[in-house]
């Protein structure tokens, strides 16, 4: 685990951090996905994965809660808990990836799933068939997995809702409801693996009014550009945050 707070390198390090937060939740607030495609490949470079995915799950938790009792009340709450069974086993799978491997190899493996998902997002694929309990299930299990090793387990469940009948207020809604079950249930396994430490909550805290205003403000944003413009700069951002992030690149860039 990376450690540069309480260095010589703690200003530098933490004005890094508060760019890439704000590059991570102006994505969030601009499209509405991106934020952990862009803040954990970039933060896991420099703090390491242990950090950098538990201090995504609070800050993010923190500033997405008031949220929820609406998305509760809209949400097709039967679909979204029959994603939660299946999120409920791949999630203790990608946590106890997160606390046994290696960081570097983690890293390896955080950029890999980036791009991939990044692609996934680029291709612009949907299922466009009606949901089904095993798939939805089994795209649930997919993205608990994602979710619980890295936090980017979004691309799966918004390639399957959003390409059916459900209309889009709902399809909203019931993102932001399973997030918020699967990020308890994240938040659970993190305190009792130890990943949730002291310093994570004083970082979350230090970093969440900056996460806050970057949401907020790229939800601002939203009207200013296209739909395919908007969509063209998060993913440019993503490409440019998997690319940066890689582990082998750390002696070129850190010089």
């Amino acid at each position: 685990m990376a450690d540069i707070f309480g260095t010589t390198d703690f200003w530098p390090g933490l004005a890094l951090l508060g760019a890439i937060t704000l590059a991570a939740s102006l994505a969030r607030g601009f499209s509405g996905f991106g934020a952990a495609l862009i803040f954990i490949p970039l933060t896991s470079a420099i703090l390491g994965p242990q950090v950098a995915v538990p201090l995504l799950l609070v800050t993010d938790g923190i500033m997405t809660a008031g949220m929820i009792p609406k998305a509760i009340r809209t949400a097709d709450r039967p679909d979204v808990l029959t994603m939660v069974l299946g999120a409920i086993f791949g999630i203790p799978a990608g946590i106890w990836l997160l606390t046994t491997l290696d960081p570097e190899v983690l890293r390896w493996a955080i950029v890999v799933v980036a791009a991939l998902m990044l692609g996934l997002l680029v291709s612009g694929w949907r299922y466009q068939g009606r949901p089904k309990a095993p798939l939805t299930v089994l795209v649930g299990a997919v993205s608990g997995l994602f979710s619980g090793a890295a936090q980017i387990g979004g691309p799966p469940v918004i390639a399957y809702w959003l390409g059916g009948t459900i209309p889009a207020l709902v399809v909203r809604a019931n993102i932001i409801f399973y997030f918020a079950i699967t990020t308890f249930i994240s938040g659970i396994g993190y305190v009792w693996g130890g990943l949730v430490t002291l310093q994570i909550l004083a970082l979350a805290a230090t970093i969440a009014p900056v996460y806050g205003i970057g949401a907020w403000a790229g939800s601002r944003m939203f009207g200013l550009a296209s739909e395919r413009t908007f969509r063209r700069i998060c993913l440019a951002m993503i490409a440019f945050a998997t690319l940066v992030s890689m582990p082998a690149l750390d002696a070129f860039l850190r010089g």
